[in-house]
This record gives structure tokens, sequence and C-alpha cells, in this order.
């Protein structure tokens, strides 16, 4: 089996992460938040969240399919979730670092997010990848009538400075020094291309 490959999401992507999205959702947040943000996030609601956020969007791909994704806006790490059948690959860990990436690669030196105060699994997660938590706090859902207050817990973690020539990283595993060069090679001969020729990078 081929490891985590990452890239941009496409809209012929939403299909899929829709799904994984809907099923990792309910699996964190049933029984943890109130009952009318559940009754609101059906599925059609997540295919159409996706099709709104897939330029956002970073997904894992392990042999061709769709293993998880990650969403990122601004500082904050909005969606991680993992296709069930790749849990426990560290597919996680790995988008969780792209993330990381992306959040300093917007400017900043802190990423945050929120997690359901119930959800302690994921919590644990967090926590095992070197987030800090922060408190608890009421975390405004959107809905189409206005936001809807979740209980949950803020965990944030330090972010290096963006190197724009740097590719993904996977924890435990160092850059190859001579794909940061060529990476960076690249980037210097990409800069006069539209950002919309496609994907800044791969792995």
């Amino acid at each position: 089996m081929r490891g985590p490959v990452l890239r941009q999401a496409r809209p012929d992507d939403v299909a899929a992460v829709a799904s994984i999205w809907r099923d990792g959702w309910a699996d964190g947040h049933v029984g943890h938040v109130p009952t009318e943000l559940v009754a609101i996030r059906t599925p059609e609601s997540f295919v159409t969240r996706a099709a709104a956020r897939w330029a956002d969007t970073t997904v894992a791909e392990v042999n061709g399919e769709i293993a998880g994704f990650v969403m990122v806006s601004g500082d904050e790490v909005e969606q991680v979730y993992v296709a069930a059948g790749h849990r426990g690959s560290g597919v996680a860990a790995i988008l969780l670092t792209e993330a990381a990436r992306r959040v300093a690669a917007n400017g900043h030196r802190r990423a945050w997010l929120a997690v359901a105060t119930g959800n302690a699994r994921a919590r644990r997660f967090y926590e095992r990848q070197g987030w800090v938590d922060e408190g608890r706090f009421d975390y405004p859902a959107p809905s189409d009538a206005g936001r809807i207050p979740v209980d949950c817990h803020r965990y944030a973690i330090a972010v290096a400075p963006a190197d724009p020539g740097a590719p993904p990283t996977v924890p435990g595993r160092s850059p190859d020094p001579n794909m940061l060069a060529s990476r960076r090679a690249d980037l210097g001969r990409s800069r006069n291309m539209p950002e919309s020729k496609g994907i800044r990078w791969r792995w």
C-alpha cells in the first residue's frame, strides 16, 4: 500500500469529501452538540458545504482513494476528518501537519481549532499531536437561521513561519534536502504562472 499523497481538492472530490465529513461529523458530534444542530446536518447539507469549500480543502489520497481531508480558513483548522477505513493509519496526523503548514502560509504563527467537549477521542488525538487545550468556550456553528452555540474546547499550537518552497511534511520524517531544492526551483519557475494553473505541491 502506498503512503498518503496530499493534494488540493477539486470540484469532482465533493461527493467523497461530503461522505467522509458526514460520517465523521456524526461519529464525533451526535450526543455532544445541540439537537437543533444535529437536525440540520443532513446528508445534503454536507454536499452543499463541501461544494462551497473545495478551494479551502486539502485531501489525502491512498491508492487513488480519498482517505481524509482538512479545511483551513485563516488561522483556524476548521475541519479534519478521515474515512473510517483509514482511521488509525496515520492519515489524520499527516493532514493535521499540513493544516498547520497552511496556517503558517496564511501568515499566522499560531493555529487553533475547536473540539466538542464530549468528543474525548478527538481531544486525546490533538493532545498527542502537541496541541494545547486553551479552555472551554461556545463555538458559533453556522446554520441558515444563524449561529448555534456549541460547547467546545479550543486547542492551539505554534506554527513555524512559512517556507513557500517546502513540501508537506510527515511526522517523524525529515524532508529530503534534494526535494527541498527541487521544490524551490519549481516554485521559482512558476512565479509568473496564474495560481489557477493547478496544484502547488505534491509528494
